[in-house]
């Protein structure tokens, strides 16, 4: 049962300080800076996915093999999650020999921080 009244989301009046108003509107990210960063939000809304970017933030550079093994899943799957950590730009790669390289960008990293706090990351 819930204590809140009908409407207590929204004002009973008009009451806009127009000038603190529009100096707010005038800061505001622009669409396209808004849908970048939901599309980054989103690639870290699957459990999986951050599991993967807390272990490249604990690994630093690691490959897709390392990175099944240390979050338990098959490497196809953790492969087409680090595709999507990439195409969100937090996470990048580099070939070397046969090996494919992933690592987190600082945008990945700022993200996994904003997320979870130090004690959860060591968890998860």
């Amino acid at each position: 049962m819930s204590t809140e009244q009908p409407g207590a989301d929204s004002c009973d009046l008009l009451c806009l300080d127009l000038p603190v108003a529009e100096e707010i509107r005038s800061r505001m990210p622009q669409l396209p800076a808004l849908e970048q960063a939901s599309e980054a939000a989103k690639a870290l809304a699957d459990p999986t996915r951050l599991k993967v970017t807390a272990a490249l933030a604990a690994g630093g550079e690691l490959c897709v093999c390392d990175l099944a093994w240390v979050v338990g899943q098959a490497q196809n799957l953790v492969s087409h999650h680090l595709r999507m950590l990439r195409t969100a730009g937090l996470a990048s790669s580099r070939r070397d020999g046969r090996l494919v390289m992933y690592t987190l960008t600082d945008r990945g990293r700022a993200l996994l921080a904003a997320l979870l706090t130090p004690a959860a990351a060591k968890t998860v």
